[in-house]
């Protein structure tokens, strides 16, 4: 089967390219630098000509609200009408845990226009909505400096690996659509700024962490269940301790 995988050069995109490709599929790894541009349609169709299934792992390039808005509406749209034309029978795209309670964030705001786009496109579709990845907790660390000292939300919180869901977008694109909503999210739950800590700490960063129920998390305030998934998520296999043993974690 061939399925095309946009944003197939990133962090995710990488990893389900070489999951699928390992399954014997024929997968194109669609991005800017193999041709294919979804905001300007550049390579879109000729990316798409055969396929069944598109994977959308790409993500905005920036968290400002008319970046992103922009970028998802344009390319949501141009996608939906390349999939129409090629008569593409599963669309998979990958959201955020938590998008519709983060709606005083722009970012999330343009995600779940992106949403509701795919939802509206008529095409058969399976969201999967992932907690925030370990390799976010850096971003998140430096989003938390505060007068030189480092205050994050100690609001529940539970990170995925991206191999997780790497491994559960891929999953997806073999299985029929949903045409719904899924969730995903790593085995551990603690206080994100324990999480941080633990990071830390692992990479012999000397910064000390405050918990801070006040403290934004990228401009927007938490409580416990904003960045946690509801019932019965799809939980991936590895914990932060095994995570941080990795090279790659340090």
């Amino acid at each position: 089967m061939k399925i095309v995988v946009i944003g197939g050069s990133g962090l995710i995109g990488s990893k389900v390219v070489q999951k699928l490709t390992a399954k014997g599929h024929e997968v194109v790894a669609a991005s800017p630098s193999t041709g294919v541009d979804t905001i300007t349609g550049k390579g879109l169709a000729e990316a798409l000509a055969g396929a069944e299934v598109v994977v959308d792992v790409s993500n905005s390039p920036s968290f400002d609200e008319a970046t992103a808005r922009a970028f998802f509406e344009t390319s949501g749209r141009n996608l939906a009408q390349a999939e129409k034309a090629e008569g593409i029978g599963h669309h998979v795209a990958v959201s955020v845990v938590g998008t519709d309670r983060l709606q005083d964030s722009g970012y999330f705001r343009a995600k779940l226009a992106q949403e509701q786009l795919i939802k509206e496109s008529g095409i058969p579709y399976t969201i999967i909505r992932a907690t925030q990845y370990f390799e976010f907790l850096p971003k998140i660390a430096a989003d938390g400096v505060d007068d030189g000292g480092l205050h994050l939300s100690n609001a529940s919180f539970q990170p995925i690996a991206a191999d997780d869901v790497a491994e559960a977008v891929a999953e997806a694109a073999l299985a029929a659509p949903l045409n719904d909503t899924i969730e995903v999210a790593g085995p551990d739950r603690l206080p994100l700024s324990d999480f941080v800590a633990r990071y830390l700490e692992s990479t012999n960063d000397p910064r000390q962490v405050v918990g801070d129920p006040e403290a934004p998390y990228f401009g927007v305030r938490l409580d416990d269940a904003s960045l946690v998934p509801g019932d019965h998520p799809h939980l991936g296999k590895v914990h932060l301790d095994d995570w941080l043993r990795q090279p790659r974690a340090h």
